[in-house]
């Protein structure tokens, strides 16, 4: 069974995905995967080529670059997307023989990936608590703004999942919903 997780910039996917999960080895992680990426040589090479970066932190040239305009997340989007679907389907025959494999994917529903998956739980927080969240991780309020402006909206997410997690509470109430969803599958 594949279980896909999205939702909104700082909802709390990663929290939902590691508590579905138990920290195990099932977990595929797109955020993770990007974040390997900038670190890749290879990758580094192109991105420095195709944007004209010159410092070797690409990561924080990238985020300027958006916040100018001088570059679009839909180029940038370009690049990284077909990379991390790659290896998504590695992963995904790695442990296909295995009873749950979960996905957590930001942009599963903008991605169109939806067939993919048996299941998917949307979690969803209200913007100032995201908002909050984001900045306590050592993010910009710029950046939350473009990114959160990039996705398509929880209200139209909903009608392409199964399961829908408001999380504006505690880690608790949040484990409680979670294991609500754990009973159901």
């Amino acid at each position: 069974m594949k279980i896909g997780i999205t939702g909104s910039l700082s909802s709390g996917k990663t929290s939902v995905a590691r508590i579905l999960s138990k920290n195990t080895d099932i977990l595929f992680s797109a955020d993770k995967i990007v974040g390997n990426l900038y670190s890749n040589i290879k990758f580094k090479k192109k991105i420095k080529k195709k944007f004209k970066i010159k410092k070797n932190n690409i990561k924080d040239e990238i985020k300027l670059k958006l916040l100018k305009k001088e570059i679009s997340l839909k180029e940038l989007g370009s690049i990284i997307h077909p990379l991390v679907r790659k290896k998504m389907r590695e992963f995904y025959k790695k442990n296909k023989k295995k009873k749950i494999i979960f996905f957590e994917i930001p942009l599963l529903i903008e991605s169109k990936l939806m067939k993919f998956f048996d299941f998917i739980i949307l979690v969803v927080a209200p913007k100032k608590n995201r908002l909050k969240r984001y900045l306590k991780s050592g993010g910009k309020k710029e950046m939350f703004h473009l990114l959160d402006k990039s996705q398509i909206a929880a209200q139209k997410k909903i009608r392409y999942c199964d399961f829908l997690i408001v999380n504006n509470k505690s880690k608790n109430i949040l484990k409680k919903k979670v294991h609500d969803i754990i009973d159901y599958v």
